[in-house]
């Protein structure tokens, strides 16, 4: 940069961010000296006001973190308490549990590529902008979220905060019959996912590389969704991987002054979880038609080991990952028969649960310890923008200085880039949707015999 002094850049009312955020650039001499992506939300206190609480309570509870994304919340708690109880329930009951959460991904893919991130390849300051000029995409994104949702009210009571979830199972199963107006939605909105693959794929995608390491739960035999095993993928190709129970031994939580959310880091390296880090380590359990779609956007074979590291090709997986999700549903429902009971009974045991799914954001993880009586004495939630947001800073650093390496950005060009690099990432920083304060710092050096800049 060429400034000399200090300026400061304010940005008000970005709302294609989820929740409350700030980010702080500090510019000396043209070298991006730091990034700080500031997540200033009051502490929501969950893991405090769970202890105490039954064992029972913390799936409706953990629900209400996330309006976006409460059937992750609801799972992992679920996964959580039951290992702590010993209890592994019923094959037919998980089958369920996995249709909701493709709910859960059907409706929040679609909200994050329509309304919040498709924009900014396009050109266009909203997604009511987009409609203007594109008014037949935003409405199969629109389409493609209700389809999600009507899994989730079916399965889970509502759209909004499943309330039919409780611990080893539902409180109410659907009978057959009543899948049959969903399966009909599900195979329209197959069309709108392949569609919304197509779509994206015509964008044009600046290059971009993340190093950071990728996390994502791995299943044996399908995409990890609602289980795995949490599996990294080092920039040097290698692999590792290690047991839910020994998530904190590797994952560990440090507190940034300029964060209300922690900061983590995986083995002491950045790490990054989501759809990029599913594809890369997941891929080859990806279904034919999601294969296929795949190939289709251009991500390459997952199953000859296609991975990408592109932020902003991000939005490609999270496509496919639709055509996955509605696939992998109209599968459930075409072998669904109703369980003879719609949960399994979980007594309360003394000890300590750990349990981890893939929210449409990446991997998050609870950990509960109970006493004899079923009292929560401990809670532990690690989301994924947690996770991530150490990373984010990385990425925000290292695009941020490669702009202005290339030519003298102004204010709102900067400010325009810092913006997209953070949408990228799908931040879920709560479940209201607000704004993105930008502060700029920008020193120099001071002129030989002038006074300090």
């Amino acid at each position: 940069m060429t400034h000399r002094g200090s300026r400061v850049l304010h940005v008000g009312s970005l709302s294609r961010v989820e929740g409350e955020g700030a980010l702080s650039l500090r510019v000396h001499d043209g070298t991006v000296t730091e990034a700080q992506l500031e997540i200033y939300e009051p502490p929501r206190f969950f893991e405090a006001f769970l202890r105490g609480r039954s064992y029972t309570e913390p799936p409706d509870i953990t629900a209400r973190v996330c309006g976006i994304c409460p059937v992750a919340y609801q799972m992992s708690a679920c996964a959580a308490i039951e290992d702590a109880c010993g209890v592994t329930v019923d094959p037919a009951i998980r089958e369920l549990r996995r249709l909701l959460y493709c709910g859960e991904w059907i409706e929040s893919q679609a909200l994050h590529i329509y309304l919040l991130h498709a924009p900014d390849f396009l050109g266009r300051a909203s997604a009511i902008e987009l409609a203007r000029t594109d008014r037949a995409a935003v409405e199969r994104g629109l389409r493609l979220k209700k389809a999600g949702n009507s899994l989730m009210e079916l399965l889970g009571g509502r759209a909004i905060h499943p309330v039919n979830v409780r611990l080893g199972g539902f409180h109410r199963v659907p009978a057959r019959d009543e899948l049959r107006p969903v399966e009909a939605e599900l195979r329209r909105a197959l069309d709108d996912a392949w569609d919304t693959v197509r779509w994206v794929a015509g964008f044009d995608f600046p290059d971009a590389r993340t190093d950071a390491d990728l996390l994502a739960l791995a299943a044996a035999d399908t995409y990890a969704v609602e289980s795995g095993t949490p599996t990294v993928l080092r920039a040097d190709g290698t692999t590792s991987s290690f047991p839910v129970r020994d998530f904190s031994a590797h994952v560990r939580e440090t507190h940034e002054p300029h964060s209300t959310a922690l900061h983590s880091r995986l083995d002491g390296r950045l790490h990054l979880t989501g759809a990029l880090a599913r594809f890369a380590i997941g891929g080859r359990r990806l279904s034919p038609v999601a294969r296929q779609a795949a190939v289709e956007a251009g991500l390459g074979d997952p199953h000859e080991g296609a991975v990408c590291r592109n932020p902003y090709r991000s939005i490609l997986v999270r496509a496919v990952e639709v055509v996955y999700a509605v696939g992998e549903a109209l599968r459930i429902i075409a072998g669904y028969e109703p369980p003879a009971h719609p949960y399994t009974e979980v007594p309360p045991v003394a000890g300590v649960g750990h349990g981890a799914t893939e929210a449409p954001r990446g991997l998050l993880y609870h950990r509960y310890a109970l006493d004899a009586e079923g009292i929560v004495t401990d809670a532990r939630l690690v989301p994924p923008t947690a996770q991530n947001q150490a990373a984010i800073e990385d990425d925000l650093r290292r695009l941020a200085q490669r702009a202005i390496g290339e030519r003298d950005l102004g204010d709102d060009e900067l400010t325009a880039l810092c913006e997209r690099a953070i949408r990228n990432h799908d931040p879920c920083i709560s479940c209201s949707t607000h704004f993105l304060d930008l502060t700029v710092v920008r020193t120099s050096s001071p002129a030989p015999g002038g006074p300090d800049a």
